[in-house]
């Protein structure tokens, strides 16, 4: 019996753990593949906040959409995609489908991640692969270290320093996003508020 035996690329490797681990998120950075667990009851309740405080500020009446779970194209290595928790983008996005339910950078305003067990993607290499993208705003909700980062207009494919805010602090929403709206930090960090 002949064994054909055929490598895999990322691409097709990430395909394949997406099968084998329903729930969690598969996504591909800097060339390396990354798995994120489901997330929990604090995290899934700061997301449905998210969504509530964006509907409230008129996010669609302003001609954006808000969603959970799609695919961010990234140009920083062939194959390179992430899958943001949270994000903010133009009405036609879907217009902009690249591959593999993956949206072109230039339709997202902001990208929220909040951190689980991998907390230091989303403080590093997600960090350099969005401002790569030139994605306007990014802010982490970083549990491991109780505060809220603000990283926002990439220049020349870098964020400058972050804007750092801890509980008891709102976090303004910038401008550039398109809403006037305010987030609070705890309710950010805990899911409840």
């Amino acid at each position: 019996m002949a064994v054909l035996q055929h490598e895999l690329t990322l691409g097709e490797a990430a395909d394949l753990l997406s099968r084998a681990l329903p729930g969690h998120r598969v996504e591909i950075l800097q060339g390396r593949l990354t798995v994120t667990p489901p997330p929990d009851g604090s995290h899934a309740l700061s997301l449905t906040w998210l969504i509530e405080a964006f509907g409230g500020a008129g996010a669609r009446k302003a001609g954006l959409r808000y969603v959970q779970g799609i695919g961010l194209w990234l140009p920083t290595v062939a194959e390179d995609y992430s899958i943001p928790d949270f994000s903010v983008v133009d009405e036609d996005f879907r217009d902009a489908l690249v591959q593999k339910n993956c949206y072109a950078p230039n339709v997202f305003r902001l990208v929220v991640e909040v951190t689980s067990s991998n907390w230091s993607d989303d403080l590093g290499p997600k960090v350099e692969c969005y401002a790569e993208a030139g994605v306007p705003v990014y802010i982490v909700v970083d549990r491991k270290h109780d505060e809220v980062l603000v990283h926002q207009n990439p220049i020349d494919g870098k964020y400058d320093v972050p804007q750092r805010y801890k509980r008891g602090q709102s976090v303004p929403v910038p401008e550039s996003v398109g809403v006037a709206l305010d987030l609070s930090v705890d309710t950010l960090l805990d899911g409840d508020d």
